[in-house]
């Protein structure tokens, strides 16, 4: 019987990436874990890091078992830890193009991703929203949800990566419905949970405040949560966000639903940084990630914290098995 293989994307090769990968491989793995990388950039970063590190090449998962393999995709420009360089842009985007392709013809089990550098893939010419819909559009998902979970919490996002003035546009009947349906489906299909109460917060302040503070509670969200609730979710809400992730109103719920990044991210990484995972829901695979970013001044320091990368490996693990 073969292992489960989860194929890891160490992103940003001037920051921390290749780093966590290097420290991955010195403890025992309970999968085989493909790293889809340059060699050469692995082989730099272990010496500069002083620890050993020995991957064997991938050449199919037939026979796979737990350790460190390498897919071999090289970098444009020799990489220096700490500088970035536009010009190996279209290098992170192979590497996700590859892992992308591995899962969708079945030869990884889930995709890991190490962080990225938004606004170096962008100097290099190549636009670039972030992860999530990059996933969603190279495997055609009609509908990708980001949601980020450590132990106690989860808080899926309405909407994702938009600038603040942009948000109350995107908050559709249409979109919030069709972002309820997935993060209901995943919850049951993906997290194993029968029947999953999800709790959705207002846009505005005080859930509009009756419609005195804005109406797109009123609007939107409540016609949503009534039509969805009668077809058997359960879901509660409008609720206030700056009351929504007290005790009482968790209590017996499977996940939050925030309409905007920085409503409940801010919650979720005060909560637990060092154990929190993204992951990506409605796509045909399992798809997870650390949630930090790529820290280039720490490259090469020895310093960088492994923690992140491994719960989201331990999180893709437990979605497989489910």
């Amino acid at each position: 019987m073969t292992s489960s293989v989860i194929a890891l994307t160490p992103g940003e090769p001037a920051g921390v990436g290749p780093d966590l990968c290097i420290q991955l491989a010195q403890a025992p793995l309970h999968a085989a874990l493909v790293l889809i990388a340059d060699p050469t950039l692995l082989t730099a970063r272990a010496q500069q890091l002083n620890l050993p590190f020995t991957p064997r090449e991938w050449t199919g998962r037939r026979g796979a078992i737990p350790g460190i393999f390498v897919l071999p995709v090289k970098t444009a420009r020799p990489v220096v830890s700490g500088c970035l360089d536009a010009a190996n842009s279209a290098y992170v985007i192979a590497t996700l193009v590859a892992a992308v392709d591995g899962c969708l013809r079945g030869e990884f089990d889930a995709l890991v991703t190490g962080p990225v550098h938004k606004a170096n893939i962008n100097a290099g010419g190549i636009a670039f929203t972030g992860h999530t819909e990059f996933l969603a559009e190279h495997s055609r998902a009609a509908q990708p949800v980001m949601m980020l979970a450590c132990p106690g919490l989860r808080v899926a996002l309405a909407t994702i990566h938009l600038p603040l003035a942009e948000v109350s546009r995107h908050i559709t009947v249409a979109r919030l419905r069709a972002v309820l349906n997935v993060l209901h489906h995943d919850l049951q299909k993906k997290f194993g949970i029968a029947d999953p109460v999800i709790l959705v917060c207002g846009l505005n302040p005080h859930a509009g405040e009756s419609g005195h503070l804005g109406r797109e509670e009123i609007d939107v969200i409540e016609p949503v949560i009534r039509e969805l609730t009668a077809q058997g979710m359960r879901l509660r809400g409008p609720v206030p966000a700056d009351t929504a992730f007290i005790p009482a109103q968790l209590q017996n719920v499977d996940a939050v639903l925030a309409m905007y990044h920085d409503q409940g991210l801010p919650v979720l990484k005060h909560h637990d940084f060092k154990h929190a995972v993204n992951i990506t829901l409605g796509l045909p695979f399992v798809r997870t990630s650390v949630d930090h970013g790529t820290a280039v001044e720490l490259a090469g320091s020895g310093r960088a914290d492994v923690s992140s990368l491994q719960a989201a490996i331990d999180m893709a693990l437990s979605l497989i098995q489910k």
